[in-house]
């Protein structure tokens, strides 16, 4: 399989990282935040999710996030949707995409949701009709498509049994969620191609934390099987709250480096991108593990003077 030649970057820093964030953000630097990765480029976001203020506080104030949002630029603002209710408020603000889940393990699902696999893909029904109505997108995420931290290894099978209920339901698109880290380049190798033999028409977005320090060789090994479309988090924030020993998603800007070395278009700004990370670091009052926002690009020169001189 060829490797492609553009890519296209969901961020999902202000979702998935975020919601575990204890101090609550306030709105109007979610908005800014957003409307600055609107004007790097990237093409996608995951802003925020229509859940229980009860479960998530973080992310309480979505509806007045997404009225404060940008959208001349024509990026997509998806939103997670957990049920019926958050659907029709997803619906009622105007979201471009709701993002529904459900895992590839019955004990991570359990622990998410409290519900059986089967049980939340029968209730995936009503969420399709209320979108429907406005013929708003649905894209399906699928957790612990690598691993589960209660089961260790997932099925192939159960994998393809979501990914066959979704695509069912019309569910085009969706995206393998490596909830824990606990993907490998092989594992990411076999199960994008068992999918694409089996669901040719079903488009794969791959969703890799870093836990375990591999994360950008397993953008490697879905690159070679030409998967084009990757989620990422500013600075390398986020971690599922339900997973023991989560830690976060693959970064963003290290994600587009690389790609931008290959030769791999992706329309971000990186620089631009960069600044958005260092800004979240001064949000949040820490340091994300992100590299190149540190380091700077490869291309970057300094001059004699900047750098400390021998002694002696």
């Amino acid at each position: 399989m060829a490797r492609p030649t553009h890519v296209k970057i969901t961020e999902v820093g202000t979702r998935d990282g975020f919601q575990a964030e204890a101090k609550f953000i306030p709105t109007a630097t979610k908005i800014r935040l957003i409307n600055q990765l609107i004007d790097a480029g990237v093409p996608r976001v995951e802003f925020s999710s229509f859940v229980s203020p009860k479960a998530i506080p973080q992310l309480a104030d979505v509806v007045d996030v997404l009225a404060g949002i940008d959208r001349s630029k024509g990026t997509t603002l998806a939103a997670l949707v957990p049920n019926p209710r958050g659907a029709a408020g997803a619906a009622a603000a105007g979201v471009d995409q709701m993002v529904v889940f459900v895992s590839a393990s019955e004990s991570h699902n359990q622990k998410n949701v409290n519900r059986s696999v089967q049980e939340s893909l029968d209730g995936l029904g009503e969420i399709m009709r209320i979108a429907s109505i406005d013929s708003i997108d649905v894209h399906g995420a699928i957790p612990t498509s690598f691993g589960c931290p209660f089961e260790g290894d997932v099925s192939l099978d159960s994998l393809g049994r979501v990914v066959a209920s979704y695509r069912d339901m019309g569910i085009m698109n969706i995206s393998l969620g490596d909830t824990t880290g606990m993907a490998t380049p092989t594992l990411v190798t076999d199960s994008c191609r068992y999918l694409q033999d089996r669901f040719p028409d079903v488009g794969i977005t791959l969703h890799f934390h870093n836990t375990r320090g591999i994360g950008l060789c397993n953008v490697m090994a879905g690159l070679d099987e030409g998967i084009d479309s990757y989620e990422s988090s500013f600075g390398g924030l986020g971690g599922c709250p339900f997973a023991p020993g989560a830690t976060g998603n693959i970064c963003s800007e290290d994600l587009v480096f690389l790609l931008h070395e290959m030769g791999i278009e992706t329309g971000i700004d990186i620089r631009k991108l960069c600044a958005v990370a260092r800004d979240v670091e001064t949000v949040i009052e820490r340091q994300l593990p992100g590299q190149v926002m540190k380091a700077g690009l490869r291309q970057d020169i300094y001059t004699m003077d900047e750098g400390k001189s021998a002694i002696g």
